[in-house]
């Protein structure tokens, strides 16, 4: 339809150039309506690929959403490189095993249940099966991390949170990237292929791209030396490294998730740097919002309405919810079983596993992998499920986080709780009402002022590299001045 309307010749730079700005301003403007009404970014950019796709209004060539299929790589190896900044190695020795224990149980026991649920009830395949189950264990960490800093909470349950989706992303990643290989075999031949190629041969893989993406970041630290590289230099460097990675991991057919998280891991323990993380996520949410956009191009309306291979006739929407619902209660069933065997305190147990349903941040990216990695029906399929899903994920998911946050005591909002005022003078007499109110208030516009400081010192890791270079031309331009004028 874009070309139609602009007489373009399909798949043409004009073409391209005009669909990406396209989706990056519906993106972004989208985002301003469903702000109003409390949805994330992510369930705007799904729904404009929704409305921009072939499915709906058919306005985006089909040839650029083809053409833009790197994106799912490059989406997930920013994702799962910075998942790795949160695996800090001095917080999992203090409470490791307890938070290791949790995530193991809460990321089986939503597998089993999905399992159970499309395999032994709903009689879907077991390739199909595989996949949704090992996806419904990983945990987005992004809408938490956002609510975490918003309402500023702490404490044992937001370490011991941290901890956990930080585990089972890692336990997810590696359930996920076998299940697809599995899956592929399956889908492949009539019978299931033998235990050495189906399951060996993927696991060997995935510890290798492990090894691999550790000593990607040693060599991220070997070529940005601290103090040695201008900001800009260090971007381009980390970037590099990353869409190296990606590559390798293409043409050996392999996830880059659990490497990308392993780079992320080893170079935030063995470096220490926050500079680079804050400058990857101030480069990233372009790409992201092309991507997420780009997902929900691919999502199928017709589909959703349809048996999906089901035997027993039942549309994917009607799936999709069942796995939504399924889902929440095997991760909050599993985190609260979790938390009893590590004699968690009690408000963690309670309220640990609500904040565990998040998932289209990670799920999606995912899908879009099995997608391209299995193809066909199988493919569509699983995209169509995780899609709507994980819309309805990002609808409920950042309010119950807040809600565990706010029942587990990790913040208040009450100013008595949240700033530390004495009610008595230097004499010991009780202070006025009025002057415990101002001094709370100043307390807490003394926070805002922080928080401000601190978001400057992060826009500071990204304009820096401009200011640099800036100031490097021009230092060129004047030595070149000075021999022209010796000459």
């Amino acid at each position: 339809m874009l070309n139609n309307i602009f007489g373009l010749t399909n798949g043409s730079a004009t073409s391209i150039i005009l669909s990406v700005a396209l989706m990056l301003v519906l993106g972004y403007l989208t985002t301003r309506i469903t702000k109003l009404i409390g949805l994330p970014n992510v369930s705007a950019y799904i729904i404009v690929g929704i409305l921009l796709g072939p499915f709906f209004l058919n306005i985006i060539p089909k040839s650029i959403i083809a053409g833009t299929d790197f994106l799912a790589d490059i989406s997930l190896a920013l994702i799962s490189f910075c998942i790795g900044e949160y695996f800090r190695f001095s917080a999992f020795k203090k409470n490791g095993i307890k938070s290791l224990v949790i995530a193991a149980i809460e990321s089986l026991s939503a597998s089993a249940v999905i399992f159970i649920l499309v395999y032994f009830i709903l009689r879907l395949n077991l390739a199909l099966s595989l996949v949704l189950s090992t996806l419904a264990s990983v945990t987005a960490p992004t809408s938490t991390m956002m609510t975490i800093r918003q309402t500023k909470a702490t404490g044992d349950f937001v370490d011991t949170l941290l901890q956990v989706i930080a585990t089972d992303n890692i336990i997810g990643l590696f359930s996920f990237s076998i299940a697809v290989s599995i899956a592929a075999s399956i889908s492949k031949s009539a019978e299931t292929a033998g235990l050495v190629e189906s399951i060996i041969i993927p696991i060997i893989k995935n510890i290798l791209m492990i090894m691999l993406g550790a000593g990607m970041a040693f060599l991220m630290m070997l070529l940005m030396p601290p103090g040695k590289k201008s900001a800009d230099n260090r971007l381009i460097v980390s970037l590099s490294i990353l869409f190296l990675f990606c590559g390798v991991c293409v043409v050996l057919n392999v996830s880059p998730l659990l490497g990308c998280m392993a780079m992320g891991t080893v170079y935030r323990n063995a470096s220490k740097d926050e500079n680079l993380f804050k400058q990857l996520n101030y480069f990233s949410p372009p790409l992201l919002l092309l991507f997420f956009v780009r997902s929900g191009m691919n999502f199928n309306l017709n589909a959703l309405l349809s048996n999906g291979g089901s035997n027993l006739g039942i549309s994917l929407f009607v799936i999709s919810i069942l796995y939504f619902l399924i889902r929440i209660m095997g991760k909050y069933c599993g985190s609260f079983l979790g938390c009893i065997i590590m004699k968690k305190h009690t408000k963690t147990t309670n309220y640990l596993g609500l904040a565990l349903i998040p998932q289209a941040g990670a799920a999606i990216p995912l899908a879009a992998l099995c997608h391209r990695s299995l193809g066909g029906e199988l493919g569509d399929t699983i995209q169509t499920i995780i899609v709507s899903a994980g819309i309805m994920y990002e609808i409920v998911g950042p309010i119950l986080a807040k809600l565990a946050l706010f029942k587990s005591g990790a913040y208040s909002n009450r100013l008595d709780e949240i700033t530390a005022v004495s009610i008595v003078d230097e004499n010991g007499k009780p202070r006025s009402q009025v002057d415990i109110l101002i001094e709370q208030l100043q307390q807490i516009h003394d926070e805002i002022k922080k928080d401000r400081e601190k978001i400057n010192e992060n826009e500071k890791a990204f304009t820096e590299a401009a200011e640099e270079q800036q100031l490097e031309e021009s230092f060129e331009l004047f030595n070149r001045g000075r021999f022209l004028n010796r000459r």
